[in-house]
């Protein structure tokens, strides 16, 4: 019988096995961004040969569909990596949703057509703290991105809500995104491309202190502030 592993050889197997797994993904990745460059140079002769229109559509649908796979492996590499914060000081929370909000309300190819607009609320002193703003931005935003895309209202002019709130008595700022339905929990999941980036999230906000916690209806980050 073979004998059970101790919990650090248990520990050790598994941080191999990330590793490994990171390299995997890493691998598929630069063979995605080969077939990336080989389509690009398709869809060129197609359009100098002028191809049938539904032909050289095809072709732009097969570049968007690797560019969203290479995509969806770059955030998994990241994912298993540890993350390098460079924080500063005094940076305020509510400026960074800010940023992201406004840079929401014109989709890209990387967030697509995003059915509905943002309503923030927040309080009207500062929020500031030591965190990475670069880091934090790309969290807020994929966080904004799955809950627009779980909204229980399927009404393109109702906005999704966005609260940042801050007790004078507690050193730690919360955001919340209201309206939702999520029947598992977003920040623990690998179920698509939104879900991913929203576990990246959650590691980049427990990188700076905080929390990302979902419940059915709504998701919710708590992050330390300074003031």
């Amino acid at each position: 019988m073979k004998p059970l592993l101790s919990k650090l050889e248990d520990q050790d197997s598994l941080q191999t096995l990330g590793r490994a797994s990171v390299q995997i993904v890493h691998d598929l990745k630069n063979q995605l961004n080969g077939l990336k460059l080989y389509a690009t140079f398709l869809k060129k002769r197609m359009e100098r040969s002028e191809r049938p229109l539904d032909e050289q559509e095809t072709v732009a649908k097969l570049m968007a569909g690797l560019e969203r796979a290479a995509s969806d492996l770059s955030t998994l590499v990241q994912f298993g990596r540890s993350i390098e914060l460079k924080k500063q000081p005094g940076i305020d929370l509510q400026k960074i949703m800010r940023g992201v909000v406004t840079g929401l309300s014109t989709p890209t190819a990387a967030t697509g057509a995003l059915n509905g607009h943002f309503l923030l609320e927040s309080v009207e002193s500062s929020t500031p703290g030591e965190f990475d703003p670069m880091m934090l931005a790309e969290a807020f935003k994929a966080i904004s991105v799955g809950a627009l895309k779980a909204r229980q209202v399927t009404d393109a002019e109702t906005p999704l809500q966005i609260n940042i709130s801050h007790e004078p008595s507690r050193t730690e700022a919360r955001i919340e995104w209201l309206g939702l339905s999520f029947d598992h929990d977003p920040f623990a999941s690998f179920a698509g491309s939104d879900e991913i980036r929203m576990s990246l999230a959650a590691k980049i906000i427990v990188a700076h202190g905080g929390t990302a916690k979902h419940d059915n209806d709504a998701v919710r980050v708590s992050l330390p502030i300074t003031a």
